[in-house]
C-alpha cells in the first residue's frame, strides 16, 4: 500500500480563530459559512444536501470516509458544500458499495477538504461564538491575506441561494424507497397527485412522496402558482433549501396564492417560507441545528421524537398573530419545529422526515399529508 504524502491546508475563521491540518479532495481555496453537524455517518447525504450550500461543514464524528461513496445515496445531482472538514480522513475504504474514496468524491466535484484539525475545539468554538464565515486554503498560509479574501464572502444573511440549487425546468419523479436486493423501486400509480416545489429538495424527499401514493411532479423555486392551480394537483408540497428565507420572495409570493387553494406539506425551508406567506417572521439561530439526533416533541400526540435537522433560521411563532399553532418543538432550545393552519388543510415541520441514514421517527408525517389530501375529497 502506498501512503500519500499529505499537502498542508489551514482554515481562518471570521474572528481570527486559526486551524492548520492537512488537504484531502481539491486544492485550492473556499469561502462560505462554518458549520458542524453531529451526524455520525451519511457524509455522502450530507455532502450532495442542497441545503448545506454555500456552507463549509464540520463533522463532529471523528473518522470520515470509511466507507467510501456510491451512487444510490446521492441526494441530489451533485455535491454543494462550499468545504469540508473532519477530524480525521480514511483513504481506504471497506464496504461492498464502494465505489472509491471520499477524497476521489470531493476532487469529482472541485470540494475543498482538510483534516487533522481539533475538530472538538471548532465545534465548542462556533457553539460558543456562532457559526461565521471561514476560509480553507491549500496554497495561502498568511493571515492577513486569507482575511483579506475572507472578507469578499457574503453573509448568508439576506442571501438568495435557492437559485443556485433549483432545477431550471419541471419533472416527474417516480423513484419510491431503497430496498436490499431490489435498489430503488419505481412507482407511477400513485392515487394522489402533488406538485413540489424544488427549493433544494433532497431526493429521499420524494421517494418518500411517491411511498405513500403520490404521484409527483417537481417544479422550479419560481413557478408560477398560477401554473400550479392549472395543473389541479391535490396538494402542494414545499421542500427543504439553503440559506436565508426572506429574500426568496418569489417563493413567498407564490405560497401565499395557494393557501386557500390547496393541501400544503412544507420540509425545513418549505416550512419557513409557509410561515413567511402567512405573515410571520424568520430569525437566525447562533449555530444552527444540524445533526441525526435533535430531540422534538410533538404536542399533538406528546411523543418525543429523535429526528433529522439542517437549517439556521426558525420560524418566529409569535409573528404570526394566531394564524397558525404549533405543533412541535424543540427540547434543546424549544424553537418552532412544527405548525399547522387553524382553518386550511396546511402543515409544516423544521426537521426532515425523510432522513437515511437516520431516525425514522418522523416517517408518518409523509402518511399524515397523504390523509390529509384524501380527507379533504
Amino acid at each position: 500500500m502506498k501512503l500519500k504524502t499529505k499537502k498542508r491546508a489551514v482554515l481562518l475563521l471570521k474572528d481570527g480563530r486559526f486551524f492548520s491540518g492537512y488537504n484531502f479532495g481539491a486544492e485550492g481555496e473556499a469561502g462560505g459559512e462554518v458549520v458542524f453537524t453531529t451526524s455520525m455517518c451519511g457524509y455522502q447525504e450530507i455532502l450532495t444536501d442542497p441545503s448545506y450550500d454555500k456552507q463549509i461543514v464540520t463533522m463532529t464524528y471523528t473518522q470520515i470516509g470509511n466507507y467510501g461513496f456510491n451512487e444510490e445515496d446521492m441526494e441530489s445531482r451533485k455535491s454543494f458544500v462550499a468545504g469540508f472538514v473532519v477530524r480525521e480522513y480514511q483513504d481506504y475504504p471497506s464496504n461492498y458499495r464502494s465505489k472509491g474514496s471520499l477524497d476521489e468524491f470531493l476532487k469529482r466535484y472541485n470540494i475543498v477538504g482538510i483534516e487533522g484539525i481539533d475538530t472538538r475545539a471548532l465545534t465548542a468554538h462556533l457553539r460558543e461564538k456562532g457559526a461565521m464565515n471561514g476560509i480553507i486554503s491549500t496554497i495561502e498560509f498568511d493571515r492577513k491575506k486569507l482575511m483579506e479574501k475572507l472578507e469578499k464572502v457574503p453573509s448568508m444573511v439576506g442571501l438568495d441561494l435557492v437559485r443556485y440549487v433549483s432545477t431550471d425546468q419541471p419533472y416527474s419523479w417516480s423513484q419510491g424507497l431503497w430496498t436490499l436486493g431490489k435498489g430503488y423501486i419505481e412507482k407511477d400509480d400513485g392515487k394522489y397527485f402533488v406538485v413540489a416545489y424544488d427549493y433544494g429538495v433532497k431526493f429521499n424527499i420524494l421517494r418518500n412522496l411517491v411511498n405513500v401514493g403520490f404521484r409527483v411532479l417537481v417544479v422550479p423555486a419560481d413557478f408560477p402558482a398560477e401554473e400550479v392551480l392549472k395543473l389541479n394537483p391535490h396538494g402542494v408540497f414545499l421542500s427543504n433549501g439553503p440559506g436565508d428565507p426572506e429574500p426568496v420572495k418569489y417563493a413567498i409570493e407564490n405560497v401565499k396564492k395557494l393557501i386557500t387553494k390547496k393541501p400544503i406539506f412544507g420540509i425545513c425551508l418549505g416550512h419557513q417560507i409557509l410561515g413567511l406567506a402567512l405573515g410571520g417572521k424568520t430569525f437566525k439561530l447562533k449555530f444552527g441545528h444540524r445533526g441525526g439526533n435533535q430531540p422534538v416533541k410533538d404536542l399533538t400526540t406528546g411523543k418525543v421524537e429523535v429526528t433529522s435537522q439542517n437549517h439556521g433560521f426558525a420560524v418566529d411563532i409569535d409573528s404570526l398573530g394566531g394564524r397558525a399553532e404549533v405543533t412541535h418543538i424543540n427540547l434543546n432550545d424549544n424553537t418552532v419545529e412544527g405548525l399547522r393552519h387553524r382553518d386550511f388543510p396546511i402543515f409544516s415541520v423544521q426537521y426532515h422526515p425523510e432522513a437515511s441514514p437516520g431516525p425514522h421517527d418522523a416517517s408518518y408525517l409523509f402518511k399524515r399529508f397523504y390523509d390529509l389530501i384524501e380527507s379533504t375529497k
